[in-house]
């Protein structure tokens, strides 16, 4: 690869790296935001869910748009979204004021992943999966680190901090994308009709699916569960007649394979995510260790998964797609396995070697799912498949963050953790069945 490669690929990462990094930062900032802005548990639950509807909404949205606009224009755009909500959202004086600039957030950061892509499988042009293998380290370590990177900076300038931090990133990013990723090329002969109800009803769906999972905590709602199937109803039935919809559910019904890697991307999201939310409060609140001794113990996590994504994307290419992701399968088996030892009284080397073993499982995952999806799509859908699957960790995101909810809503015991622990265990043995189908045909992909 040339140095002008890879300086295109360091400017797509900066802006990948930006969704994961404000998803999981914010979350160590939620006990100074809820006082500063006298906040009750619903507002804080509500600031951070309307990041991932939000997110779970525009990524696909957008992702089409820069498949039919250009990529590089709404990488910019995005960028540019970001840079406006991160000087802004500090000095917000109100919740309201907040929550309208964690929305621009959103939907900036929302452009950068799905353009990204595109950018990267129109520009370069070898041993790209090894380069969105790259995009993968990226993603999972900003999110992964976000807790630590955050709790440091905090001790030095309160909540505020964690926006300012974007700027430097955005300030290099903007620098080497308007310098190095080429133009985007016309497009005049593309159709740039638009599904707009299909959006709306889309939009909808995600809303109302959210709100459903969110209100897990609490208990069942008959009512919201029974809209959100309606509108799911009505939203495959529209685009199905549609010529030129927004989302092609004819092509996923005819192409199960892509159906089941979204679905598959979903669940190893909730084991990762779920995880990454309750094992800190489970090491201060059960365990007993201060928060600094928390987030170095966190690390495990992040490191191993970061290390893996290398390591599985030259796997994949010697050896195909099938042998790597049943083995990743087995591997968060035995770390979910292990979590049922997870106790109060445990050691802080079991607690890391558990963390390290679900590391080595989703960094292997990831990318392979990634990589996998991409052999099923044509480069011109780059963005809304990219989209689409960010998608799915936003609603990984959410079913894990409901699994948190629910798990622990009576404290932060053994009882509590064996409970999630089971819930994550089943979750893990239906990947098994998923990675068999979908690997079928790609065992040297």
């Amino acid at each position: 690869m040339s140095k002008h490669e890879k300086l295109i690929v360091l400017a797509v990462s900066l802006g990948v790296i930006l969704n994961p990094l404000n998803t999981t930062m914010i979350t160590v900032a939620l006990p100074a935001i809820q006082q500063d802005f006298q906040l009750n548990a619903t507002d804080i639950s509500w600031l951070i869910a309307s990041y991932f509807i939000i997110s779970a909404i525009f990524t696909p949205l957008i992702g089409k748009l820069s498949d039919s606009y250009g990529r590089r224009l709404i990488f910019v755009i995005g960028l540019l979204l970001v840079v406006v909500s991160s000087i802004l959202a500090p000095l917000s004086n109100t919740m309201i004021v907040l929550l309208i600039m964690r929305g621009i957030q959103a939907i900036g950061t929302s452009a950068l992943f799905p353009a990204g892509v595109g950018i990267i499988r129109n520009v370069i042009q070898h041993k790209q999966n090894r380069v969105i293998g790259t995009l993968a380290v990226f993603a999972t370590t900003s999110a992964a680190f976000g807790p630590t990177i955050g709790g440091l900076l905090i001790q030095f300038g309160g909540w505020p901090v964690i926006f300012y931090v974007n700027l430097p990133i955005l300030a290099l990013g903007i620098f080497l994308t308007l310098r190095y990723i080429p133009k985007d090329e016309q497009s005049s002969g593309k159709d740039h009709s638009w599904d707009i109800f299909g959006i709306l009803l889309f939009s909808l769906t995600i809303i109302a699916w959210m709100i459903f999972l969110l209100g897990l905590e609490q208990e069942v709602q008959i009512g919201t569960l029974t809209l959100s199937i309606i509108v799911t109803v009505v939203f495959y039935m529209h685009e199905k007649k549609r010529e030129n919809p927004f989302i092609n559910v004819n092509f996923f019904r005819s192409n199960l394979n892509i159906t089941l890697i979204f679905g598959q991307y979903i669940l190893s999201t909730v084991i990762f995510f779920a995880v990454l939310l309750s094992f800190p409060t489970f090491l201060q609140s059960a365990i007993g260790t201060t928060s600094r001794t928390a987030g170095l113990v966190m690390l495990s996590l992040s490191i191993f998964a970061m290390v893996m994504t290398p390591i599985a994307t030259r796997w994949m290419e010697r050896s195909g797609f099938r042998i790597p992701l049943l083995v990743s399968v087995g591997v968060g088996i035995i770390g979910v396995l292990m979590m049922f030892m997870v106790k109060g009284n445990s050691s802080l080397f079991l607690v890391g070697l558990v963390l390290a073993i679900i590391g080595i499982s989703n960094g292997i995952q990831n990318i392979g799912l990634q990589n996998l999806l991409f052999t099923f799509i044509d480069k011109a859908d780059s963005g809304i498949a990219s989209g689409l699957l960010m998608t799915s960790r936003f609603i990984g995101n959410i079913l894990a963050s409901s699994l948190y909810g629910i798990a622990f809503a009576t404290g932060m015991g053994n009882q509590n953790m064996m409970t999630m622990t089971m819930v994550l265990l089943f979750i893990a043995a239906l990947l098994f069945p998923g990675m068999l189908y979908v690997t079928r045909r790609n065992k040297e992909a």
